[in-house]
């Protein structure tokens, strides 16, 4: 299946893996043959103040080197954001977001004031706590993402993540299998 230049805005807070989770993103894409593009919009990051990171993928070369202002997919890990930040600004009536929330996707779609077939929601913060131990839902949200943008391989993504990190935790298996059961859940648990 052909994938078109995707555009991707995640909003999130210091300390929550946004920038994480998009260079993650960019990396496990990467070995599935795509071209890809992940930043980090700078600014006063520090613990629990608003930050946002980019990514774009594309079948051929991505040629575009600015910010990303009209984004096919929103991922939110914070749900606190949407009172705060202009978290939907730019996105288009086909676009997608998916929020980090105990709440239903009507709900978010209805504070959001945005149609409901456009909303997903996962508790990637319960995942997280459940999985790592922590209440960093970065993960767990980049297991969604990759269900909600739909072709893109799920077993190819769960094998380079794995590789991924034993390379960086070896001696820590709990983290590695934790991490691979969070983007599962999360994968699987996601919905409209």
């Amino acid at each position: 299946m052909s994938l078109e230049m995707i555009e991707i805005r995640w909003h999130g807070r210091g300390g929550q893996g946004a920038k994480t989770a998009a260079l993650l993103f960019a990396e496990v894409i990467l070995a599935t043959g795509k071209y890809i593009q992940a930043f980090p919009e700078y600014g006063p990051e520090r613990m629990g103040a608003p930050v946002q990171s980019f990514n774009r993928i594309s079948e051929t070369p991505i040629t575009i080197h600015s910010g990303i202002t009209n984004p096919d997919y929103v991922v939110i890990l914070d749900p606190s954001l949407i009172d705060s930040v202009p978290v939907i600004d730019g996105i288009s009536k086909n676009g997608k977001v998916i929020v980090n929330t105990s709440f239903n996707g009507k709900e978010i779609a209805k504070v959001l004031n945005i149609c409901a077939n456009q909303v997903y929601v996962v508790n990637a913060s319960q995942i997280a706590v459940e999985t790592i131990g922590k209440n960093i839902p970065n993960t767990p949200m980049l297991g969604a993402l990759v269900k909600i943008i739909g072709n893109l391989n799920i077993g190819c993504v769960l094998e380079d993540m794995r590789t991924k990190l034993v390379a960086k935790f070896r001696h820590k298996p709990e983290i590695i299998d934790g991490n691979i059961i969070s983007i599962k859940r999360a994968f699987n648990e996601v919905k409209n």
